[in-house]
């Protein structure tokens, strides 16, 4: 079984630490960032946001490429990686990802959107490993995410 932490220390990948500046989610309305019930964890929504700076504004197949959605789902992906920690603290805590379910917003033309996700389940399956980061997956094109984000994800994770 692999290490995730020792994963993410070797390819240098910087993960916000929520346990000292807070889930950004709470800025977006009332909610909190994940419940948990037995092994099962269910993180609240994450978008590609350092801080409070949205990193990748926009909509696909208008103002943004698929390369720039990917990023921006890479980097929605290290904000989920902090969200797991601040649950659980660690991410070798992690046996599978369950699913995500994914949106981004386009035009209605726009057909990858599933391209743009990959960014998020790339990350996932260099930290934790085929057999523990690749789970079910859902992409939807949507009109509108909140404060101009292209791209949000919902995650649900079996932990030990």
């Amino acid at each position: 079984m692999s290490n995730p932490e020792a994963t993410v220390a070797h390819i240098g990948l910087n993960i916000p630490d929520f346990d000292l500046m807070g889930y950004y989610g709470a800025s977006y309305g009332t909610m909190k960032p994940y419940h948990r019930v037995g092994n099962l964890l269910f993180l609240s929504g994450h978008v590609a946001q350092i801080g409070a700076e949205i990193t990748h504004k926009g909509r696909l197949g208008a103002t943004l490429t698929t390369e720039q959605g990917y990023a921006a789902a890479r980097q929605t992906g290290l904000n989920l990686l902090g969200g797991i920690r601040q649950a659980v603290g660690s991410l070798d805590r992690v046996k599978s990802m369950v699913r995500t379910l994914n949106f981004v917003v386009c035009t209605p033309d726009y057909e990858e959107v599933h391209k743009v996700s990959s960014g998020l389940s790339d990350l996932l399956v260099e930290v934790f490993g085929p057999e523990r980061g690749l789970g079910g997956r859902a992409t939807i094109g949507v009109m509108a995410l909140a404060n101009g984000v292209c791209f949000e994800t919902w995650a649900t994770v079996e932990v030990e």
